[in-house]
Parts: C-alpha cells; sequence; structure tokens
C-alpha cells in the first residue's frame, strides 16, 4: 500500500508551520476559536494554567534531567528521559505559549537537546512520546532546521521497529531480542504523528504509509464491539498471524485501562487528521463514546474502567488530560458539541480537584495519578505526561492557535 503523492503533500503543507507563520491551513484551531466557552469555565482553566506556570517557575530552574513521576511529591528522574523525556520540554513550550516568559523558551531548548542520542535508539517504539512534543515543536517554534533534522532521523529509528507479516510496530524490546517481538501496545497510536511529520518533511511517503498500516492493525485486532479496547495484542512474530489480547497495565485482558483507552482515542483522531481516512474517524468515535460512558460523575477516570472496584477505584487523572486533549481534536474533527463539553468537564474538574495547590512540597502539576497499578508501581502519584496533556488541553481552549502552532492541529 502506497500513501498518495496528494496526501503526502497536504501533510507537508500541514507540517510547515514555524515561528513566522502568522496563520495556518489549520481547520481544526479556527473551529475551536470559533466555539464559545462559559465564562466559569474559562476562568478555572485560566486559573489551573497561571497555576501551573507558578509551579514551574518555582521548580524548572533546578530540574537538570527529565522528571518520570514523583516519590513523596518531589520529582525522581531519568537521565536519558525513559519513555517521557519529550513530555518535560514539551511541558516547557506549553508555559512558554501560556505566559510568553522566555525563560521556559531557553529551558525547553536545554533540555530537549539532551534527547540528542536518543535519535538513533531503535529499542523502543516511544519515540514519538520523546520527539514530536520537544524536537519537532522545536522546530515549529524556532525554525531551526537542526531540530527536524533529530525528528526525521528518530523517525527513521523508529519505522525500523515494523513487522511488514503483521503491519504492526512492535512495543518493546530490542530489535535482536526474541522476548515480546510480537507484542503490540495501544499507546503506539500516540507514536504515530511522527511519522506523518517525517513523510510532510521529506516528501517519503514511507513513514505515513508505515503508521497506516499500523494504524489499520490496530483498529483490527484491538477495538471491541463495545468501543473497548485491551492495552496488549499479541502476534506471532514470525508469521504476523494474531495470538490474541493481553495486558501489562490493565487489570485484565478483558479490561480496558483508562490511559490506553485515552491514547487510543487521541491516536485515531490524530490519525484521521493526517489521513482523512473515515475509518480512523470512526474508530476514534466508538473508543470516545465508550470511555465517555464509562465516566464516573467526578469526571476523573477511574485507573481501568473494568476493574472489579470501580467505579470506587483509584483515578488516573493523566488519562483524563490525555482523553481530553483528545475530546477537543474530536469534536473539531466532527464538529459534534457533546464532544468538547466533556472535554471542558474533564479539564475543569482536573482543575478543580486534582491540582497540587494544597502542599507545598509538591513539585509537579497534576495528583492523583498511577502509573502501573498491577504493579503497584506508581499509585497516586504525579506523572510528567499528567502535566503536559493538561496544560495542551487548557490551552487548546484558550489559545488554539498558539497550539496549532506548537503541534499542528491541521487536517488534510
Amino acid at each position: 500500500m502506497r500513501v498518495s503523492r496528494r496526501t503526502v503533500l497536504a501533510t507537508a503543507a500541514g507540517a510547515a508551520a514555524t515561528v513566522a507563520s502568522t496563520a495556518t491551513a489549520a481547520s481544526a484551531a479556527p473551529a475551536a476559536a470559533a466555539v464559545r466557552t462559559p465564562a466559569p469555565t474559562l476562568r478555572k482553566l485560566r486559573a489551573a494554567a497561571d497555576y501551573a506556570v507558578e509551579k514551574l517557575h518555582a521548580v524548572a530552574p533546578t530540574v537538570t534531567s527529565f522528571p518520570v513521576g514523583t516519590k513523596f511529591e518531589k520529582w525522581a528522574y531519568s537521565q536519558n528521559g525513559d519513555w517521557v523525556g519529550g513530555f518535560w520540554p514539551g511541558t516547557l513550550w506549553m508555559a512558554w505559549l501560556h505566559s510568553a516568559d522566555d525563560t521556559f523558551r531557553d529551558l525547553a531548548l536545554t533540555s530537549a537537546k539532551k534527547l540528542a542520542p536518543r535519535q538513533y535508539d531503535t529499542g523502543t517504539h516511544d519515540l514519538g512520546f520523546l520527539f514530536y512534543p520537544s524536537w519537532a515543536t522545536a522546530w515549529r517554534l524556532t525554525g531551526d532546521d537542526a531540530w527536524r533534522t533529530g525528528a526525521v532521523r528518530a523517525a527513521d529509528s523508529l519505522i525500523q521497529r515494523y513487522n511488514p507479516r503483521g503491519r504492526f510496530i512492535r512495543a518493546w524490546g530490542a530489535l535482536d531480542d526474541p522476548r515480546n517481538a510480537g507484542r503490540v501496545i495501544i499507546d503506539t497510536m500516540m507514536n504515530l504523528d511522527l511519522l506523518a511529520f517525517a513523510s510532510g518533511q521529506t516528501g517519503d511517503g514511507k513513514y505515513l504509509d508505515i503508521a497506516v498500516e499500523h494504524a489499520r492493525t490496530t483498529r483490527r485486532v484491538f477495538l471491541r464491539p463495545d468501543g473497548s479496547t485491551p492495552h496488549v495484542y499479541d502476534f506471532d512474530a514470525d508469521t504476523g498471524a494474531p495470538v490474541g489480547p493481553n495486558t501489562v497495565q490493565g487489570y485484565s485482558r478483558t479490561s480496558c485501562w483508562s490511559r490506553g483507552q485515552a491514547w487510543g482515542l487521541y491516536g485515531f483522531t490524530t490519525m484521521y487528521r493526517r489521513t482523512a481516512d473515515p475509518e480512523f474517524l470512526a474508530t476514534a468515535r466508538r473508543l470516545a463514546d465508550f470511555a465517555v460512558g464509562a465516566l464516573t460523575p467526578d469526571h476523573v477516570p477511574v485507573w481501568d474502567y473494568r476493574a472489579p472496584q470501580q467505579p470506587y477505584d483509584i483515578k488516573d487523572a493523566s488519562a483524563g488530560a490525555i482523553m481530553a486533549c483528545g475530546l477537543l481534536d474530536l469534536a473539531a474533527a466532527t464538529g459534534r458539541a457533546a464532544y468538547r463539553e466533556v472535554a471542558l468537564r474533564l479539564l475543569t474538574a482536573l482543575a478543580e480537584t486534582c491540582l497540587t495547590r494544597n502542599s507545598t512540597r509538591a513539585e509537579a502539576v497534576v495528583a492523583r495519578c498511577t502509573r502501573n497499578r498491577p504493579a503497584e508501581d506508581g499509585i497516586e502519584i504525579s506523572l510528567p505526561y499528567a502535566d503536559y496533556y493538561l496544560l495542551e488541553g487548557i490551552l487548546r481552549v484558550l489559545r488554539p492557535h498558539d497550539v496549532d502552532r506548537a503541534i499542528d492541529l491541521s487536517t488534510v
């Protein structure tokens, strides 16, 4: 399968927004700007963004590597970024867009440079998480081609993980390690936009081809009749034959890990925007409808929508932040105001009940996150991607054109 030259060129046009642009061809951002948001909601979201900037002003100058999660409310760090390294510079970029304080810009660039060795890392599928909110955003907001070149190199590393027999991108493990060689996870949907970016910048459709094939495989095997998804799906790596659903971070192979559902919702909506494939939009809507129906009245997702103790189980605010961003994107893509209304309720709930305002010790912005409940790893802590997606979601409401400049909200 080949993506048409027209699609590649359209993607390139969408991705070419730089700091010098006054507007892009994006349809999502102007549409979002035209939607009226209730004044009380705007006040709450603006106050949450101001709080995030205030917190980052205090904490960011002391950060010398990459936050991965909190212990006793203080950030723990990874020197190479683990899989989350892109979110810290991404958060700083969001803070810069909201505050216009160049301190955040400088810190974002300094942090992103430390990810440079990871351009060549073929041992992870998370290169989109690492390089899209950091290097691709840095290129869009500075126009410095070094950032674009590095992001494309990361995409070159990512496509080496593609299995053409099963038409999927392998999630975990070194390329020469047979363990997990056929393992696919829903999270990978969020790494595909790096490949769309690479096709747009190079004019070479191979990157987007692989992204489309992986998304089609994910749609075929992950999506259940009710719109829920498992965390993992296993294949025979040698033949590409499907084996069946599984999980690592969800409650069971038949449950629905809330953050994974949010990754899928956001990822499929993005793939629709990059390709105009209606099947991707339909899939995003099915994932969204299930997740919205599974929300508790407080609008903070439980860690797994089908865990035995839900709806009274522990929460994962990061799932809510990611879901809100995906729903705002989906509302723009479909014109359905109901998705935007739920997104605003999610963001408002996070702003009212999940910020670290009551702690003078806390270094993060968002509390009540859960990293890996089955492993008892990171229960009710703060996570860097929660901070990032909360700010992205709020700025999608307050400053949609600025977010478009940073992450490209265009639709082909």
